[in-house]
């Protein structure tokens, strides 16, 4: 899963300042690279036009800008949008010029080549008005790994299971190229809940998050920056000592080990109690409040007692609780949660004295919803 050539998403200004001057060109040039490619939305080194000719040429020989191929751009009723890209496509395969945008790295590929199932990912934009402030948002969801290695019963991105995890550089390009989509534009927010376990994907994660917080990266605030955990205590820590604005998710879906261990196969290392003091940790070291995600099963864990039981575990550290209806997966047996049980299941944790939302699910129509995504194709 890595890149022979050095990739421009993976690189710092200094890493790139020492591969141009490996190509014989003066370390200013990096800023210049760096510029384009950020600030204007540039990733093809021939539209570089303050750099000469032959330092052109140098980059598009010697260095990758945008790599793989998106297989499928899809939008939904709701605005959503998303990208099917395979990472071992190489530039210039089967791609279908009427289709492609000229330096943006958007290129479809018609009838496309790769490396199969085991090297695509999955990622999304998401449009929404925030509730608090009014303001418009645009949320990348992005994948940190082919596939997934938990298997959450619930979920289409572990189906596969691990084929592998994503470069620094492969993240950050993810959420480059939902900017780089029509009518989307500039990216204010970036959650890690697209395919695969970020935490197990630590080293890699935490550089494609400080490369997007960066002034001369993405730009983006770190506190809006959302990295989800179905649970691992000692990265979850280790990201706390990190000391970066990050909001902590931990993807709870059961407010027992019981319950859990039925649709987490991991829940059977770790317990609800070791996750608590671990988001407890991450609090007292940030000050930044964990995010509790529960997605609502019907009739697995959407009653009464389950929402007692949750509000409960949540008062042992600061935290907030977002309840996710289930979208369906076919081929799985789980049922989506009547509106009145996801209701009420609110009520009673608001009744706690516990700060809950109710997630909307964006994108369903076109499988880009919490728990959909995938690295399988069809009809591409």
């Amino acid at each position: 899963m890595t890149n022979k050539r050095p990739h421009i998403f993976d690189l710092t200004p200094d890493e790139l300042a020492d591969v141009v001057d490996g190509l014989g060109m003066p370390r200013f040039r990096a800023k210049q690279i760096m510029e384009w490619v950020y600030a204007k939305g540039v990733a093809d080194p021939m539209r570089m036009t303050n750099l000469s000719a032959g330092d052109r040429e140098k980059l598009a020989e010697h260095m990758d800008f945008v790599v793989g191929g998106v297989l499928r751009h899809e939008r939904a009723t709701d605005g959503t949008q998303k990208l099917l890209v395979d990472w071992a496509v190489t530039e210039g395969e089967a791609i279908d010029q009427n289709k492609s945008t000229a330096g943006t790295g958007l290129s479809v590929l018609n009838n496309p080549v790769g490396g199969g199932t085991e090297t695509q990912t999955e990622c999304v934009m998401i449009p929404a008005t925030s509730e608090e402030t009014g303001k418009r948002r645009k949320t990348a969801c992005v994948s940190s790994q082919v596939g997934c290695p938990v298997g959450c019963k619930f979920c289409a991105s572990g189906l596969g299971g691990l084929d592998g995890n994503l470069s620094a550089g492969k993240i950050v390009q993810q959420v480059w190229q939902l900017a780089q989509l029509p009518q989307v534009g500039r990216i204010s927010n970036v959650v890690f809940m697209g395919m695969g376990e970020p935490l197990s994907n630590f080293p890699r994660v935490v550089k494609a998050a400080k490369a997007m917080t960066a002034d001369w990266g993405l730009g983006i605030s770190g506190r809006k920056i959302t990295i989800s955990t179905v649970g691992l205590p000692s990265p979850m820590k280790r990201l706390a000592d990190e000391d970066l604005p990050f909001t902590l998710a931990i993807s709870l879906h059961a407010p027992n080990d019981e319950i859990r261990k039925q649709i987490i196969p991991w829940a059977e290392r770790v317990t609800v109690a070791e996750l608590i003091d671990a988001g407890r940790y991450y609090f007292n070291k940030t000050g930044r409040e964990v995010t509790l995600e529960y997605i609502l099963l019907s009739g697995v864990n959407d009653q009464p007692e389950h929402a007692r039981e949750l509000a409960a575990v949540s008062k042992k550290l600061r935290s907030n609780i977002n309840l996710i209806r289930y979208n369906e997966v076919a081929g799985l047996p789980f049922i989506r949660p009547e509106n009145d049980d996801v209701y009420r299941f609110q009520k009673i944790l608001k009744d706690a004295g516990r700060v809950v939302h109710i997630r909307a699910s964006r994108g369903r129509d076109i499988a880009a919803a919490c728990g959909q995504l995938r690295h399988e194709h069809s009809n591409c």
